[in-house]
């Protein structure tokens, strides 16, 4: 039986690229991080998602956990708490180029594997207005840094470098390669 340990519809739907069926069981894990990167951080955090999730699953089962960050100007951007919050990332991200990091690791007969994706999007320069008018939306606030590259903020999105499944949270073509490298699906 293939987990996804993750309660983001965007996961669920990725995954369905690769496998016909899974589960999905979320984990409520400590998301602390003492790693010195982004994509450390992220790694660390995917890990920790998948051994929660492992321990409860049969050495059989595939488990599949991800996390994924947004850095701008240095600044690890997470979920916005509220709307002045996600104004704020926003306006950051105005004109400007931020890096998205996903950790994966796939958990699998007693073993843990890992990766991790870097993506760069860029963004158009955004007037108050148009910042506003995405807030209400309601699509910024289940998404690292204030923005989903899928559905209305497509609009924000000047740009991208790297794997666009990345930005939305699971970089499908990665896991792909790691999952038969593993023999964990066919190529």
């Amino acid at each position: 039986m293939v987990i996804l340990a993750s309660q983001s519809p965007r996961r669920k739907e990725l995954l369905g690229y690769i496998f016909d069926t899974f589960e999905v069981r979320p984990t409520h894990c400590d998301e602390t991080t003492t790693a010195p990167t982004p994509e450390g951080q992220a790694l660390e955090v995917a890990l920790r998602k998948g051994l929660a999730a492992a321990r409860l699953a049969r050495p059989e089962d595939i488990v599949i956990a991800a996390d994924t960050l947004v850095v701008s100007h240095g600044e690890v951007l997470g979920k916005p708490v509220n709307r002045q919050e996600a104004f704020r990332m926003l306006a950051m991200l105005s004109g400007t180029t931020c890096t998205v990091f996903t950790g994966v690791s796939v958990h699998h007969g007693g073993q843990a594997y890992t990766l991790a994706e870097r993506s760069e999007v860029t963004f158009f320069p955004l007037s108050e207005a148009q910042i506003d008018t995405y807030i209400e939306t309601g699509e910024p606030f289940d998404k690292a840094g204030a923005f989903g590259i899928q559905n209305k903020g497509a609009l924000l999105i000047k740009g991208i470098e790297g794997d666009f499944y990345n930005v939305m949270g699971l970089p499908v073509g990665a896991l792909g390669q790691l999952l038969g490298q593993l023999g964990l699906m066919e190529a």
